[in-house]
């Protein structure tokens, strides 16, 4: 199916900004963001105080910033990085960027200060809206110094940094000379073009350096659409994000955005007492978040039971739900409350989608016989296809599809795919191509295949199989075997080389609280369940781990290189 961006659209309308100013024109008092009250009360562990913003308070505000951001040289075009926590401020910054039509720069802090660096470094921006702590680390470690020329510190008590060769300012001095400005031509929407850079969004790092992918005001558009017609979303409805970014789409859907009280950067470590009370306290409909803060909050449900009647929808997305975490889950929603699990990408999402009445009556035992993770039906507009798996860059032609059933690399095709990658021309030749029709095609990096009925599966990434002289070992494959077992919290598959030899091994965290003395066991156990299927039979080497390491952004995806590492020195 071919892209269909609305180019006949005004131009004003393309800008992604448009919605909230449609929404404070049409509902201006309902409320836009709701965030835990910053000061004395964010010291606390349990919920206090919300700092609450109407459509029309959020739009003014962003409004007046975005008039100060052009008086001081900031518009269409210019690069600015963003490294503001999730609050009010944050909202208000990047709404203000895509009104001005500067190029936000959003880059998830978890990744570490070093790659961080890195990531500001190479996507250069003009100027740089942080915190307080954020602007200290950019002068210590001399951060985006070759192209920055002006600082903005984005809360009310900041400390002014002195001694910068930058000018610097505040979000607070931004919107009085804004609000003050005499020329309310600067209220306009700049006139960008659907395919205008809107912003450059990093990839969480979790498979590679994270990479910058650029998202034009279509992209964005696009995908807003598909997130409607997928999930049913209204207007009106009231959203709960455990991932910041995925909360801007909040207001453009005509949701209200609740940010609950947690660190963002270690959502395994969520306190669900905060869930349920800002879920209880707004009336939420939709909650979005990583398997790993599902699952603890159904664990925690199991010891407190609640029930959450106002959820219309539960999204859980950044790598495969467990059906053990659907069924915790379960409990604390309505008979017609599902939960949805898309697959996607940074660089393009959603692709496909299933719930959990899916997973729970059809695909949940597929998934522990060994055939991957079913991750549904591609999403109304997404083309989804499966090639021969090769390290080389794909040439500029038709895909050949490989035939139902066998596993091959991902590709999709569609109007929300990102417009490819920022100054990585290495990357871009590997990851896109264009079809004979002048469509383009983005590679997934993960292997899967499709079924007789059109669903996608997910076998792990390309890059973690592992090829031996007799076979290949794909890892949701392997791994879906050995969750079985009840002790098992989660699986790896990796590589041991030992000279030409190249071995399947496995990796194994076991559930909180098991005792030691039950490992040798285990082990048994585990070979056993393994030597009843092929695939697995000849993975002969485990190794118990205590706590796996996985990226930030999620707490999900499972660094199994390091993991490589750490099983070949014992191995030894």
């Amino acid at each position: 199916m071919s892209e269909q961006v609305p180019d006949s659209a005004p131009a004003s309308d393309a800008n992604i900004a448009s919605h909230l100013r449609h929404m404070a024109a049409t509902q201006a008092q309902r409320l836009a963001i709701a965030c835990p009250r910053a000061g004395l009360s964010s010291l606390l562990p349990w919920p206090s105080g919300f700092t609450e913003l109407s459509f029309k308070q959020l739009d003014d505000w962003s409004e007046n910033i975005a008039r100060g951001l052009v008086l001081a040289g900031i518009g269409p075009g210019t690069r600015v990085a963003l490294l503001v926590p999730p609050g009010p401020e944050f909202f208000a910054a990047v709404f203000a960027l895509m009104k001005c039509g500067a190029i936000m720069i959003c880059i998830d802090p978890g990744i570490g200060v070093r790659a961080l660096g890195r990531c500001i470094n190479h996507s250069r921006p003009r100027a740089i809206i942080g915190s307080s702590k954020a602007h200290l680390a950019r002068r210590m470690l001399a951060w985006g110094r070759d192209t920055n020329r002006l600082n903005i510190i984005a809360t009310d008590n900041a400390v002014v940094l002195s001694g910068d060769p930058q000018p610097t300012r505040t979000l607070r001095s931004l919107s009085e000379a804004g609000e003050a400005c005499t020329n309310r031509d600067l209220s306009a929407l700049p006139m960008v073009d659907a395919h205008d850079t809107a912003a450059i969004l990093f990839t969480s790092g979790s498979t590679g350096p994270p990479k910058g992918v650029v998202y034009s005001h279509a992209t964005f558009q696009a995908q807003i659409q598909l997130l409607r017609a997928s999930y049913g979303i209204q207007p009106g409805e009231v959203d709960l994000s455990t991932f910041p970014l995925f909360a801007l789409f909040a207001p453009a859907l005509g949701m209200s955005a609740v940010i609950p009280k947690m660190d963002f950067t270690r959502p395994a470590r969520v306190r669900p007492e905060n869930i349920i009370d800002a879920v209880q306290r707004y009336d939420v409909t939709s909650l979005f978040g990583s398997p790993a803060l599902l699952r603890r909050l159904g664990h925690w449900n199991r010891r407190h039971p609640h029930t959450l009647p106002s959820l219309r929808r539960v999204i859980c997305a950044g790598a495969p739900v467990a059906a053990s975490v659907i069924a915790d889950l379960l409990p604390m929603l309505n008979h017609s409350t599902h939960l949805h699990t898309p697959y996607g990408a940074t660089e393009i999402l959603p692709v496909s989608t299933i719930d959990s009445h899916e997973i729970l009556t059809q695909t949940a035992l597929q998934t522990a016989l060994g055939k991957g993770v079913c991750v549904g039906q591609p999403v109304s507009g997404v083309n989804a296809q499966i090639i021969e798996i090769s390290d080389a860059a794909h040439a500029e032609a038709d895909p050949i599809s490989l035939e139902v059933g066998v596993i091959g690399e991902i590709i999709v095709s569609g109007a929300n795919l990102s417009m490819g990658y920022d100054h990585l021309d290495d990357a871009q030749r590997k990851a896109r191509f264009c079809d004979a029709r002048g469509r383009r095609w983005h590679r997934m990096g993960d292997s899967g295949y499709i079924d007789e009925q059109g669903r996608l599966w997910f076998c792990g990434r390309v890059a973690h199989r592992v090829v031996t002289r007799e076979r290949i070992y794909y890892p949701i494959c392997c791994e879906g075997i050995f969750n079985t077992h009840p002790k098992v919290y989660r699986s790896a598959l990796i590589r041991l080389d030992s000279g030409r030899d190249t071995r399947p091994a496995l990796c194994v965290e076991l559930e909180a609280g098991t005792a030691k003395s039950t490992c040798a066991k285990i082990l048994t156990e585990l070979l056993e369940i393994g030597a009843r299927f092929e695939h697995t039979q000849p993975i002969h080497k485990l190794f118990f781990h205590p706590a796996f390491p996985v990226d930030i952004r999620h707490n999900a995806k499972i660094d199994r290189e390091q993991l490589g590492h750490w099983a070949s020195a014992r191995d030894r």
